[in-house]
């Protein structure tokens, strides 16, 4: 019903917002949002109390049942009996008799007490729909201040939506900015990568070289040790070198003249001697062919 009223009174509305102005439109939206609010809260309440109702049922029945399994118990501890041999449970009519009076008290105590509480309820009850009443007078006699508020607040949102508008404008005009620089910043990046991506190639074929160059170090050094020791060695010879004199010069010289002399001179005796025996060859061959 209450959705039913607030689509006959949109429908109202719309038949007549042709000749509205642009305040009264406005208004008229903020009367009707205003509505569909309220609506929407007291379906919300009524959605809320209708589920704390279901709660509270669901928790009655809940105790229900759990005093009904104790009453079973207390039913069967207090009236049966258990007998030794086979008859089973054996009622005693005397026990039932007490038990059935004491019930029937407790429950006329519980309805007593129900009957109370039920007259609180109303009581308060009664109050609540007088307090309602109350504010639904008051609220009509503030409907016009409100709406005048609202208006006076729609002319406020009005200025503030133009003063974001102009903020929304400047921060795009920010953000542009803001873009051109980022994109050269990413220019930057892009050539500085490429510089490290060959500073760190150069820096790399260095250490090659750096490592080359240490290696054939060490080897030098290697062969510099090897050349000073041979060096001290022939220093060394050089200062126990000792010179012969002139004339064991001279002497020593003819003497390897002589020698040489004496040695071609032997040379020649070998090759007539050679000559000789070849030709003594010949003529034993001769001879040996002629004894033959």
């Amino acid at each position: 019903q209450t959705r039913g009223r607030h689509k006959s009174r949109l429908y109202s509305a719309s038949d007549s917002v042709v000749s509205l102005t642009v305040e009264q439109k406005c208004e008229l939206a903020e009367r009707e949002l205003a509505d569909v609010k309220d609506e929407i809260q007291r379906m919300k309440d009524d959605t809320e109390q209708a589920l704390k109702n279901l709660e509270a049922v669901i928790e009655e029945a809940d105790v229900w049942c759990t005093d009904v399994k104790r009453a079973i118990i207390d039913f069967e501890k207090d009236i049966f009996g258990t007998t030794s041999g086979k008859k089973g449970r054996v009622l005693d009519a005397a026990k039932l008799l007490r038990y059935m009076e004491e019930k029937n008290r407790q429950r006329d105590l519980l309805r007593e007490k129900f009957h109370l509480k039920n007259y609180l309820l109303k009581g308060f009850k009664k109050k609540l729909q007088q307090q309602l009443r109350q504010k639904q007078q008051m609220g009509d006699t503030f409907r016009e201040v409100h709406m005048q508020q609202l208006q006076v607040r729609s002319a406020q949102y009005q200025e503030k939506i133009e003063e974001k508008n102009e903020d929304l404008l400047q921060l795009k005009l920010t953000a542009a900015k803001t873009v051109q620089v980022l994109n050269s910043y990413k220019k930057k990046l892009q050539d500085a990568i490429a510089t490290s991506t060959s500073l760190k190639k150069d820096i790399s074929q260095r250490k090659v070289l750096l490592e080359k160059v240490e290696r054939e170090a060490a080897l030098v050094e290697e062969q510099r040790a090897e050349a000073e020791s041979v060096n001290r060695q022939l220093q060394k010879q050089l200062s126990d070198y000792d010179v012969p004199s002139v004339m064991s010069y001279v002497q020593k010289k003819m003497s390897v003249t002589d020698l040489e002399k004496s040695i071609k001179t032997w040379q020649r005796k070998v090759a007539v001697a050679e000559m000789s025996l070849q030709s003594y060859r010949r003529a034993w061959n001769q001879v040996k062919m002629s004894g033959n």
